[in-house]
């Protein structure tokens, strides 16, 4: 299983915040972060997103550091990649 995730670098609501994302699955995304303890209403179309001081906590837990360049191009090569103008159930 490899996850990946990019630097926290999104601000949003007081707190910087990170991607972690799958180049295999949702299932295997969804896994990792239910192992972390991230809860599911944290997974936004294609990632979760992870405040700041949980990064630490994903890469102990195997996840990969990486670019946020990194992060889209692995969704998009995996199939992955959920585009804000789509519809949730779609995957394209």
């Amino acid at each position: 299983m490899t996850l990946y995730i990019d630097p926290p670098a999104w601000p949003g609501h007081g707190l910087m915040w990170s991607h972690l994302v799958s180049d295999v699955s949702y299932d295997e995304l969804h896994f990792f972060a239910a192992e972390l303890g991230v809860p599911r209403r944290a997974f936004e179309r294609d990632h979760y997103d992870l405040p700041a001081h949980r990064y630490a906590d994903a890469v102990a837990a195997g996840a990969i550091e990486v670019s946020s360049r990194e992060v889209v191009r692995l969704l998009y090569a995996a199939g992955l990649r959920r585009p804000k103008h789509r519809a949730q159930g779609r995957i394209s």
